[in-house]
């Protein structure tokens, strides 16, 4: 199979299957990219996240066009794209044809259904922060980091519960750590 059409067809899967968002895409994402067909490496997608995470836009699209990127350049980014995009407009266009929110709200059986979802949307949420956890080196000793700055985040006092000042603090922090082994590394030879 073309691998253009492999790119649209896994992402247009993973976008039409999961439910909660980018979030809860992460896990599948990787069973599919890393796992499955061995595209990129572990390490490499988490580094990939970590990009996709910080830019502006939806996440899904940012982790799709840069796997798509990495294996076929800008037709590779727009297959994978156009996949993960593709599900949702045509779920959102049928909801919207179909079920207005007073159908929603008054039938018993689709209210139902889309509670049933959110206890699956959690786990889809919290399994891949788990695992990008272990993958990323994150001990016990060093989650309080993570810990405090989604607290703070959650907080939502004007100066520290903004994420972009969290995004830039740990690129910064990110840079100093890389300088300073760096240093170690020149002062033991």
């Amino acid at each position: 199979m073309n691998i253009y059409l492999q790119l649209f067809t896994t992402f247009f899967k993973i976008g039409a299957f999961t439910f909660g968002g980018g979030w809860a895409m992460i896990s599948i994402i990787e069973k599919e990219i890393v796992d499955k067909r061995k595209w990129i490496e572990r390490e490499e997608y988490l580094d990939q996240l970590a990009v996709a995470q910080s830019l502006p836009g939806v996440f899904a699209v940012n982790i799709s066009v840069a796997i798509g990127d990495r294996l076929k350049g800008m037709r590779g980014s727009l297959a994978a794209a156009l996949g993960t995009i593709l599900p949702s407009f045509l779920i959102i266009l049928a909801i919207a044809v179909f079920l207005t929110p007073d159908v929603i709200k008054n039938n018993g059986v689709v209210s139902a259904v889309f509670k049933g979802i959110r206890p699956a949307v959690v786990a889809l949420i919290v399994a891949p922060v788990i695992s990008s956890a272990k993958a990323a080196g994150i001990s016990w000793k060093t989650a309080a980091i993570p810990a405090v700055v989604a607290l703070l985040i959650w907080s939502r006092l004007p100066v520290v519960s903004n994420p972009i000042l969290y995004i830039v603090l740990g690129g910064i922090g990110g840079y100093i750590w890389f300088k300073r082994d760096q240093i170690r590394k020149e002062a033991g030879r």
